[in-house]
Protein backbone atom coordinates (compact mmCIF):
# COMPACT_ATOMS: atom_id res chain seq x y z
CA UNK A 1 0.00 0.00 0.00
CA UNK A 2 1.49 3.74 -1.12
CA UNK A 3 2.09 6.48 1.55
CA UNK A 4 -0.99 8.21 -0.64
CA UNK A 5 -3.00 5.11 0.35
CA UNK A 6 -2.28 5.50 3.82
CA UNK A 7 -2.75 9.21 3.86
CA UNK A 8 -6.00 9.01 2.52
CA UNK A 9 -7.29 6.21 4.56
CA UNK A 10 -6.25 8.09 7.56
CA UNK A 11 -7.84 11.45 6.29
CA UNK A 12 -11.08 9.60 5.91
CA UNK A 13 -10.83 8.24 9.38
CA UNK A 14 -9.98 12.03 10.75
CA UNK A 15 -13.16 12.69 8.73
CA UNK A 16 -15.02 10.16 10.12
CA UNK A 17 -14.04 11.08 14.18
CA UNK A 18 -14.80 14.88 13.60
CA UNK A 19 -18.23 13.83 11.87
CA UNK A 20 -19.13 11.21 14.49
CA UNK A 21 -18.08 13.91 17.22
CA UNK A 22 -19.50 16.99 15.71
CA UNK A 23 -21.90 18.29 18.84
CA UNK A 24 -18.71 18.32 20.72
CA UNK A 25 -17.05 20.66 18.46
CA UNK A 26 -19.88 22.40 17.20
CA UNK A 27 -20.91 23.72 20.89
CA UNK A 28 -17.45 23.99 22.85
CA UNK A 29 -15.58 24.88 20.05
CA UNK A 30 -12.28 23.84 20.31
CA UNK A 31 -11.04 24.75 16.59
CA UNK A 32 -12.64 28.07 16.06
CA UNK A 33 -9.53 30.04 17.51
CA UNK A 34 -6.82 28.21 14.87
CA UNK A 35 -7.91 29.46 12.00
CA UNK A 36 -5.32 29.86 9.44
CA UNK A 37 -6.80 31.20 6.41
CA UNK A 38 -8.82 28.08 4.95
CA UNK A 39 -7.67 25.83 7.09
CA UNK A 40 -8.50 25.28 10.69
CA UNK A 41 -6.79 23.26 13.50
CA UNK A 42 -8.39 20.16 15.54
CA UNK A 43 -7.79 19.20 18.29
CA UNK A 44 -8.55 14.63 17.90
CA UNK A 45 -7.66 11.98 20.33
CA UNK A 46 -4.02 10.56 18.59
CA UNK A 47 -5.14 7.90 16.20
CA UNK A 48 -2.47 5.18 15.74
CA UNK A 49 -2.24 3.22 12.57
CA UNK A 50 -1.36 -0.45 13.64
CA UNK A 51 2.31 -1.33 13.24
CA UNK A 52 5.07 -3.55 14.05
CA UNK A 53 7.52 -2.05 17.53
CA UNK A 54 10.69 -3.60 17.64
CA UNK A 55 12.28 -3.88 21.71
CA UNK A 56 16.02 -2.76 21.85
CA UNK A 57 19.11 -4.55 20.47
CA UNK A 58 21.13 -7.06 21.87
CA UNK A 59 18.12 -7.74 24.53
CA UNK A 60 17.95 -11.38 23.99
CA UNK A 61 15.18 -13.36 21.72
CA UNK A 62 12.34 -15.67 22.22
CA UNK A 63 12.97 -18.46 25.20
CA UNK A 64 16.21 -16.62 26.24
CA UNK A 65 15.31 -14.68 29.20
CA UNK A 66 15.01 -15.94 33.15
CA UNK A 67 13.18 -19.68 33.86
CA UNK A 68 13.59 -22.98 33.30
CA UNK A 69 11.29 -25.02 30.75
CA UNK A 70 7.70 -25.51 32.13
CA UNK A 71 7.60 -22.81 34.74
CA UNK A 72 4.83 -20.65 35.03
CA UNK A 73 4.87 -17.61 33.82
CA UNK A 74 2.28 -15.74 36.42
CA UNK A 75 -0.54 -13.87 36.27
CA UNK A 76 -0.86 -11.83 33.47
CA UNK A 77 -2.17 -9.00 35.78
CA UNK A 78 0.56 -9.32 37.86
CA UNK A 79 3.27 -6.45 37.76
CA UNK A 80 1.61 -3.38 38.12
CA UNK A 81 2.44 -0.46 41.35
CA UNK A 82 -0.19 1.63 42.41
CA UNK A 83 -3.67 2.08 42.40
CA UNK A 84 -5.67 2.81 38.32
CA UNK A 85 -6.65 6.78 37.92
CA UNK A 86 -10.27 7.48 36.84
CA UNK A 87 -9.19 10.24 34.46
CA UNK A 88 -8.68 8.70 31.05
CA UNK A 89 -5.07 9.90 29.63
CA UNK A 90 -5.19 13.25 27.37
CA UNK A 91 -3.37 12.30 24.11
CA UNK A 92 -4.39 14.96 21.54
CA UNK A 93 -3.09 15.59 18.33
CA UNK A 94 -3.80 18.57 16.08
CA UNK A 95 -4.94 17.56 12.89
CA UNK A 96 -5.31 20.39 9.70
CA UNK A 97 -8.76 20.29 7.94
CA UNK A 98 -9.89 22.63 4.84
CA UNK A 99 -12.92 24.78 5.43
CA UNK A 100 -14.29 22.53 2.16
CA UNK A 101 -13.44 19.81 4.31
CA UNK A 102 -15.89 20.49 7.41
CA UNK A 103 -18.36 22.14 5.19
CA UNK A 104 -18.80 18.74 3.77
CA UNK A 105 -19.05 16.98 6.90
CA UNK A 106 -21.41 19.94 8.06
CA UNK A 107 -23.61 18.85 5.57
CA UNK A 108 -23.37 14.92 5.54
CA UNK A 109 -24.05 15.35 9.74
CA UNK A 110 -27.20 17.37 8.65
CA UNK A 111 -28.02 16.16 5.17
CA UNK A 112 -28.17 19.54 4.14
CA UNK A 113 -29.40 20.43 0.81
CA UNK A 114 -27.03 22.34 -1.80
CA UNK A 115 -28.00 25.84 -1.99
CA UNK A 116 -29.51 27.47 -5.19
CA UNK A 117 -28.49 31.08 -5.91
CA UNK A 118 -30.79 33.62 -7.00
CA UNK A 119 -30.57 36.42 -8.78
CA UNK A 120 -30.06 36.88 -12.84
CA UNK A 121 -26.95 37.75 -13.06
CA UNK A 122 -25.31 34.93 -11.28
CA UNK A 123 -22.69 33.31 -13.85
CA UNK A 124 -21.32 29.62 -13.74
CA UNK A 125 -17.80 29.13 -15.18
CA UNK A 126 -15.85 26.28 -16.21
CA UNK A 127 -13.31 24.74 -14.40
CA UNK A 128 -10.87 22.38 -14.87
CA UNK A 129 -10.43 19.90 -11.71
CA UNK A 130 -7.59 17.28 -12.43
CA UNK A 131 -9.02 13.87 -10.96
CA UNK A 132 -6.01 11.08 -11.72
CA UNK A 133 -4.28 9.48 -13.84
CA UNK A 134 -4.90 8.00 -17.71
CA UNK A 135 -3.18 5.57 -20.33
CA UNK A 136 -4.35 8.37 -22.77
CA UNK A 137 -4.18 11.69 -23.30
CA UNK A 138 -2.56 14.71 -24.63
CA UNK A 139 1.73 15.28 -24.38
CA UNK A 140 1.17 18.43 -22.97
CA UNK A 141 -0.42 16.53 -19.93
CA UNK A 142 2.01 13.37 -19.42
CA UNK A 143 2.69 12.42 -15.95
CA UNK A 144 6.64 11.74 -16.43
CA UNK A 145 7.17 10.57 -12.47
CA UNK A 146 4.44 7.74 -13.03
CA UNK A 147 5.38 6.54 -16.75
CA UNK A 148 8.72 6.46 -15.82
CA UNK A 149 8.44 4.72 -12.34
CA UNK A 150 5.91 2.05 -14.58
CA UNK A 151 9.13 1.68 -17.15
CA UNK A 152 11.20 1.11 -14.64
CA UNK A 153 8.97 -1.63 -13.48
CA UNK A 154 8.32 -3.14 -16.52
CA UNK A 155 12.19 -3.63 -17.62
CA UNK A 156 13.19 -4.74 -13.72
CA UNK A 157 9.99 -7.46 -14.19
CA UNK A 158 11.27 -8.73 -17.96
CA UNK A 159 15.32 -8.90 -16.58
CA UNK A 160 16.27 -5.85 -19.27
CA UNK A 161 17.26 -3.43 -16.97
CA UNK A 162 21.04 -2.86 -16.59
CA UNK A 163 22.09 -1.12 -13.21
CA UNK A 164 25.52 -0.61 -14.88
CA UNK A 165 23.99 1.51 -17.27
CA UNK A 166 21.04 2.52 -16.24
CA UNK A 167 18.54 3.77 -19.38
CA UNK A 168 14.84 3.20 -19.17
CA UNK A 169 13.20 3.18 -22.65
CA UNK A 170 9.10 4.12 -21.84
CA UNK A 171 6.95 2.52 -24.42
CA UNK A 172 3.41 3.24 -25.08
CA UNK A 173 1.88 1.13 -22.67
CA UNK A 174 4.50 2.73 -19.85
CA UNK A 175 3.04 6.26 -20.28
CA UNK A 176 0.43 8.10 -17.94
CA UNK A 177 -1.82 10.93 -18.52
CA UNK A 178 -3.23 13.43 -16.08
CA UNK A 179 -6.88 13.03 -16.25
CA UNK A 180 -9.40 15.62 -15.62
CA UNK A 181 -12.79 16.74 -15.97
CA UNK A 182 -14.70 20.42 -16.30
CA UNK A 183 -16.95 21.13 -13.37
CA UNK A 184 -18.69 24.20 -12.85
CA UNK A 185 -17.26 26.62 -11.05
CA UNK A 186 -20.14 29.09 -9.05
CA UNK A 187 -19.20 32.61 -9.61
CA UNK A 188 -21.94 34.04 -7.59
CA UNK A 189 -21.75 36.96 -5.28
CA UNK A 190 -23.07 36.33 -1.56
CA UNK A 191 -23.17 38.69 1.62
CA UNK A 192 -23.95 37.47 5.40
CA UNK A 193 -25.10 40.42 7.65
CA UNK A 194 -24.96 39.47 10.86
CA UNK A 195 -26.99 41.65 13.72
CA UNK A 196 -27.00 40.99 17.11
CA UNK A 197 -28.54 42.05 20.31
CA UNK A 198 -26.01 43.51 22.88
CA UNK A 199 -27.91 45.15 25.37
CA UNK A 200 -27.60 44.15 29.01
CA UNK A 201 -29.72 41.20 28.71
CA UNK A 202 -27.58 39.38 26.58
CA UNK A 203 -24.92 38.18 28.68
CA UNK A 204 -21.02 36.34 27.41
CA UNK A 205 -22.41 32.94 27.28
CA UNK A 206 -25.72 34.51 24.63
CA UNK A 207 -22.77 36.30 22.51
CA UNK A 208 -20.71 33.18 22.97
CA UNK A 209 -23.33 31.49 20.80
CA UNK A 210 -23.90 33.16 18.13
CA UNK A 211 -19.97 33.05 18.02
CA UNK A 212 -19.99 29.22 17.48
CA UNK A 213 -23.11 29.46 15.09
CA UNK A 214 -21.81 32.00 13.09
CA UNK A 215 -18.78 29.73 12.47
CA UNK A 216 -20.46 27.11 10.90
CA UNK A 217 -23.04 29.04 8.82
CA UNK A 218 -20.15 30.79 7.18
CA UNK A 219 -18.12 27.90 6.74
CA UNK A 220 -21.52 26.05 5.14
CA UNK A 221 -22.03 29.39 2.97
CA UNK A 222 -18.40 29.53 1.98
CA UNK A 223 -18.80 26.19 0.62
CA UNK A 224 -21.19 27.64 -2.33
CA UNK A 225 -19.97 31.20 -2.47
CA UNK A 226 -16.17 31.94 -3.10
CA UNK A 227 -15.87 35.02 -1.20
CA UNK A 228 -18.49 35.53 0.90
CA UNK A 229 -18.62 39.01 2.56
CA UNK A 230 -19.59 39.44 5.85
CA UNK A 231 -20.79 42.67 7.91
CA UNK A 232 -21.69 42.60 11.53
CA UNK A 233 -24.09 45.22 12.94
CA UNK A 234 -24.48 45.00 17.07
CA UNK A 235 -27.27 47.10 18.98
CA UNK A 236 -29.09 48.09 21.94
CA UNK A 237 -31.19 50.68 21.70
CA UNK A 238 -29.34 52.62 18.53
CA UNK A 239 -27.22 50.49 16.36
CA UNK A 240 -23.72 50.63 14.62
CA UNK A 241 -21.38 48.54 12.03
CA UNK A 242 -18.42 47.29 13.56
CA UNK A 243 -15.59 44.45 12.63
CA UNK A 244 -15.82 40.90 13.54
CA UNK A 245 -13.94 41.09 17.21
CA UNK A 246 -15.64 44.33 18.18
CA UNK A 247 -18.76 42.44 17.27
CA UNK A 248 -18.29 39.58 19.84
CA UNK A 249 -16.54 40.84 22.52
CA UNK A 250 -18.56 44.35 22.65
CA UNK A 251 -20.71 44.67 26.70
CA UNK A 252 -23.38 47.13 26.42
CA UNK A 253 -26.79 47.64 28.37
CA UNK A 254 -29.78 49.79 28.35
CA UNK A 255 -33.12 48.74 26.54
CA UNK A 256 -33.51 47.40 22.68
CA UNK A 257 -35.07 48.34 19.20
CA UNK A 258 -34.29 45.88 17.30
CA UNK A 259 -35.84 48.47 14.22
CA UNK A 260 -32.41 50.29 14.80
CA UNK A 261 -30.79 47.46 13.85
CA UNK A 262 -33.27 46.64 10.94
CA UNK A 263 -32.70 50.21 9.60
CA UNK A 264 -28.41 49.91 9.59
CA UNK A 265 -29.20 46.80 7.80
CA UNK A 266 -31.90 48.12 4.61
CA UNK A 267 -28.47 50.91 4.65
CA UNK A 268 -26.05 48.90 4.10
CA UNK A 269 -27.99 46.65 1.84
CA UNK A 270 -29.19 49.17 -0.65
CA UNK A 271 -26.23 51.13 -0.67
CA UNK A 272 -23.33 48.15 -1.51
CA UNK A 273 -25.54 45.40 -2.69
CA UNK A 274 -27.59 45.24 -5.35
CA UNK A 275 -30.70 43.09 -4.90
CA UNK A 276 -31.00 41.47 -8.16
CA UNK A 277 -26.45 40.59 -8.45
CA UNK A 278 -26.30 39.41 -4.68
CA UNK A 279 -27.36 36.90 -2.69
CA UNK A 280 -28.19 38.36 0.68
CA UNK A 281 -28.22 36.40 4.08
CA UNK A 282 -29.48 38.75 6.97
CA UNK A 283 -29.04 36.89 10.29
CA UNK A 284 -30.51 38.68 14.01
CA UNK A 285 -29.58 36.98 17.09
CA UNK A 286 -31.28 38.04 20.30
CA UNK A 287 -33.01 37.22 23.18
CA UNK A 288 -36.38 38.30 22.16
CA UNK A 289 -36.70 41.53 24.33
CA UNK A 290 -38.11 44.22 22.22
CA UNK A 291 -38.54 48.03 23.59
CA UNK A 292 -42.40 47.90 22.71
CA UNK A 293 -45.35 46.33 20.46
CA UNK A 294 -44.92 49.64 18.33
CA UNK A 295 -41.69 48.70 17.43
CA UNK A 296 -41.94 45.55 16.63
CA UNK A 297 -44.73 46.39 14.34
CA UNK A 298 -42.06 48.55 12.50
CA UNK A 299 -39.59 45.26 12.07
CA UNK A 300 -42.38 43.42 11.11
CA UNK A 301 -43.48 45.86 8.26
CA UNK A 302 -39.70 46.35 7.08
CA UNK A 303 -39.28 42.35 6.87
CA UNK A 304 -42.53 42.44 4.97
CA UNK A 305 -41.86 45.26 2.45
CA UNK A 306 -38.09 45.01 1.97
CA UNK A 307 -36.09 42.09 3.40
CA UNK A 308 -38.25 38.58 2.47
CA UNK A 309 -38.57 40.49 -0.96
CA UNK A 310 -34.91 40.98 -1.43
CA UNK A 311 -33.24 38.74 0.48
CA UNK A 312 -32.39 34.35 0.50
CA UNK A 313 -33.93 34.21 3.33
CA UNK A 314 -33.84 36.26 6.84
CA UNK A 315 -33.05 34.20 9.79
CA UNK A 316 -33.52 34.85 13.98
CA UNK A 317 -32.18 33.13 16.01
CA UNK A 318 -33.48 33.19 19.50
CA UNK A 319 -30.76 32.61 22.26
CA UNK A 320 -32.52 32.11 25.22
CA UNK A 321 -31.59 34.20 28.64
CA UNK A 322 -32.84 34.16 31.66
CA UNK A 323 -33.53 37.84 31.75
CA UNK A 324 -35.22 37.93 27.76
CA UNK A 325 -39.04 37.68 27.98
CA UNK A 326 -38.23 36.20 24.72
CA UNK A 327 -41.77 37.39 23.27
CA UNK A 328 -40.21 38.81 19.81
CA UNK A 329 -39.91 34.90 18.35
CA UNK A 330 -43.59 34.55 19.40
CA UNK A 331 -44.44 38.38 17.14
CA UNK A 332 -42.75 37.05 14.19
CA UNK A 333 -44.06 32.96 14.87
CA UNK A 334 -47.76 34.43 15.18
CA UNK A 335 -47.24 37.49 11.79
CA UNK A 336 -45.11 35.36 9.34
CA UNK A 337 -46.46 31.64 10.23
CA UNK A 338 -45.13 29.46 7.92
CA UNK A 339 -43.39 31.42 5.22
CA UNK A 340 -40.53 30.29 3.80
CA UNK A 341 -38.85 33.16 3.50
CA UNK A 342 -37.90 33.55 6.94
CA UNK A 343 -36.60 31.25 9.22
CA UNK A 344 -37.17 31.06 12.86
CA UNK A 345 -34.64 29.52 15.51
CA UNK A 346 -34.84 29.19 19.41
CA UNK A 347 -31.55 28.55 20.63
CA UNK A 348 -31.95 26.84 24.27
CA UNK A 349 -28.20 26.37 25.21
CA UNK A 350 -24.94 25.37 23.30
CA UNK A 351 -26.15 22.00 22.98
CA UNK A 352 -28.95 23.27 20.44
CA UNK A 353 -26.50 25.51 18.17
CA UNK A 354 -26.00 22.67 15.54
CA UNK A 355 -30.29 21.98 15.09
CA UNK A 356 -30.27 25.71 14.89
CA UNK A 357 -27.85 25.34 11.67
CA UNK A 358 -30.54 23.06 10.75
CA UNK A 359 -32.67 25.39 11.31
CA UNK A 360 -31.49 28.17 9.16
CA UNK A 361 -29.67 26.02 6.82
CA UNK A 362 -32.06 23.34 5.85
CA UNK A 363 -33.54 24.82 3.02
CA UNK A 364 -31.06 25.13 0.08
CA UNK A 365 -31.86 29.17 0.07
Amino acid sequence: MSIREDHNRFREIVKGKVKEDLRKYVSQGEMIGKREDEFVKIPLPRIDIPNFRYGPKQQGGVGQGEGQPGQDVGDPGEGGQGQAGEAPGEHLVEVEMSMDELADILGEKLELPLIQPKGAKNIDSLKTKFTGLAPVGPEGLRHFKSSYKRALKRMVGSGTYNSEDPLVLPIRRDMQYKSFKKVQQPQTQAVVIYMMDVSGSMGEEQKEIVRLESFWINTWLRKHYKGLETRFIIHDASAKEVDEDTFFRTSESGGTLISSAYKLCQEIIQTDYPTNEWNIYPFHFSDGDNWSGEDTRLCVKMLQEFFLPNCNVFSYGQVESKYGSGQFLKDLQKEFGEDERLTLSQIENRDKILDSIKDFLGKGK
